[in-house]
């Protein structure tokens, strides 16, 4: 029994020193287009989160893509199209200086034709930095067709604060 145990405590010992590797697939450049349909306005901003969590990881090392690199489109076809409309810009400025900032890296930011006849919006109503497409669902289909993964953010309302619930 005594023999058995000593094969063992050695293959226990000789890794116990050893340090954890972080591996890092071979990532190319991303192509994605978000769905940004959100139930209210208020979500936008933990909504726009989810292309930081993208494009910092992937900026930095060990991947060190430059914006320019990540091909990445948001289409807008639910409340929070009341974020890019300019009237609204003082009640979103925080959003909408947030969604230049992510234009002005590349990130292409779309709104729902159909969706912004909804809301009697005409193109004129919105920033710079916006494009108007026909439909949501045309320009997402599209995109994934040339090859573009879908990401799809979920805002959930939080009833809890991280402490309460750590």
């Amino acid at each position: 029994m005594r023999t058995a145990l000593i094969p063992l405590l050695l293959l226990l010992s000789s890794h116990a020193g050893a340090e954890a590797r972080v591996t890092t697939p071979p990532y190319a450049p991303p192509q994605v287009v978000y769905d940004f349909y959100l139930d209210h306005p208020a979500k936008m901003g933990a909504a726009l989160y989810w292309i930081r969590s993208l494009v910092n990881p992937l900026s930095g090392e060990p991947y060190g893509f430059a914006p320019e690199m990540m091909s990445i489109k948001v289409v807008l076809h639910g409340t929070e199209i009341v974020t890019v409309a300019q009237k609204n810009y003082e009640k979103y400025r925080a959003e909408v200086e947030r969604m230049r900032y992510y234009a002005s890296l590349g990130v292409e930011f779309k709104v729902c034709a159909l969706a912004a006849e909804d809301y009697h919006y005409v193109p004129q109503d919105f920033h710079d930095f916006i494009e108007l497409v026909p439909s949501a669902f045309t320009e997402l289909v599209h995109w994934q067709m040339q090859g573009y993964a879908l990401i799809t953010p979920q805002v959930p309302e939080r009833h809890h604060t991280i402490e309460d619930i750590r």
